[in-house]
């Protein structure tokens, strides 16, 4: 079926490490015992995964922010931080998740149980105890934690009907839409007031969302393209089920039994399987001929008669079909992480150092401290960071920024 798209930004926070301890055992001959400071636990990851239950994304319209749980930090007697909890957010199947920025497109969440990692933890700092060496006995530094991944994304969801309401032209079926929903369609007495699907989504006091789409009015012959049938008709193919709409108070004399042979025949001539979807049958305007002798559920969009009854029958319609659907396998998206070593230059000729190594590098719980100063440097060298400067031209006395740590650079 065509679709409208949906779409909302979401700020992503993934949690942070847990710092690194500098602690030390206490032993009764020695003055300062081997270092015990345990590590930092990991931070939480947020990741969003395709939900067939969650039908929109309006959730996320008053609350954009999504924040995962940060690490515990590590403790004497080399006890380690608890880990941040990973947070679970679940979107619509069939959501597009792009750059804020840029637009490009990072994953689509085709299937229900599709994983994504939004947001990658911040790893725990490890306790001086990791950093006891022949050289460095008692390690009077440790390693902060790293902090979690931020961004804003755009979410865009292509978002498939739930339930097609078909019906004949003027039958009432952006009334209801309007009714059950947020959405607010043009309506006005004469045939073919819809030329586009309306679609509006059904959000019950439980939770449970379905999307319905007011599909444009079918008339006889549509399925040989007559009145746009084509057009319309091909709104209802991905609709997991259909809502039938006669007309109690028909306009031009058509009955609701010769309404609903026309309708059924149309759809079975343009797709059989459409047939094969559950369906409810129900009548409409109610108000404008209380006589009927119709023999089925009837409803009033207008005065609200019947509106609860059809509600119900229309979540656990559509609850039974999302249950049948077929099981795809499902699979986990991560973004990879460069571990490469970059430099960047900045307009106020300072240079950069981007990698999450070399941040790593110079995270340390104390870089005025003799041994964490040393530690850092060292790091950078096996890196390759010097060779790096040197080969980008850095002169001496050029500002270096790595992470939140700056120096002036020297030639070795």
């Amino acid at each position: 079926m065509s679709s409208f798209v949906d779409e909302c930004n979401i700020n992503v926070k993934a949690g942070d490490g847990g710092a690194g301890c500098v602690a030390f055992r206490r032993e009764a001959h020695v003055a300062k015992g081997g270092p015990d400071g345990g590590d930092g636990g990991d931070g939480g990851s947020i990741w969003f995964i395709a939900d067939r239950n969650v039908a929109s994304l309006l959730a996320f319209r008053d609350h954009p922010h999504r924040k995962g749980e940060s690490g515990k930090h590590g403790s004497g007697q080399d006890r380690h931080g608890r880990r941040g909890k990973d947070l679970e957010v679940a979107v619509p199947v069939g959501t597009v998740v792009l750059d804020h920025d840029t637009r490009e497109p990072l994953a689509d969440l085709l299937h229900h149980g599709d994983r994504w990692r939004a947001a990658k933890s911040g790893e725990g700092g490890r306790g001086n105890a990791r950093f006891l060496s022949n050289k460095r006995r008692a390690p009077s530094f440790a390693e902060q934690g790293e902090h979690g991944e931020e961004r804003w994304l755009r979410l865009e969801l292509k978002l498939l009907a739930d339930v097609a309401i078909v019906g004949f032209p003027n039958v009432g079926k952006s009334t209801l839409i309007s009714r059950l929903s947020a959405a607010k369609p043009k309506i006005a007495d004469y045939p073919f007031t819809t030329l586009e699907p309306n679609l509006g989504v059904v959000r019950t006091d439980d939770g449970f969302e379905m999307v319905l789409a007011d599909i444009p009015g079918l008339i006889e012959g549509a399925s040989d393209g007559k009145g746009l049938g084509h057009q319309f008709l091909r709104h209802v193919e991905r609709a997991r089920a259909l809502l039938v709409l006669l007309d109690l108070a028909p306009y031009d004399g058509v009955s609701p039994e010769e309404q609903e042979r026309v309708l059924l025949q149309e759809l079975g001539n343009y797709r059989p399987d459409l047939l094969d979807r559950p369906r409810l049958v129900v009548g409409s305007r109610v108000d404008m001929a209380p006589d009927n002798d119709f023999d089925g559920t009837t409803i009033s969009s207008v005065t609200g008669v019947g509106i609860p009854e059809l509600l119900g029958a229309l979540v656990r319609m559509v609850g039974a079909a999302r249950e049948e659907e077929p099981v795809h396998e499902t699979t986990t998206i991560h973004h990879p992480v460069s571990s490469e070593i970059e430099l960047t230059r900045h307009d106020d000729g300072s240079w950069e150092v981007l990698g999450r190594a070399a941040r790593r590098a110079v995270a340390l719980s104390d870089l005025t401290d003799d041994q964490a100063l040393e530690y850092a440097q060292h790091r950078l060298q096996q890196l390759g960071v010097n060779t790096a400067l040197a080969r980008a031209g850095v002169k001496p006395g050029d500002e270096v920024h790595i992470g939140a740590f700056a120096f002036e650079y020297e030639e070795d």
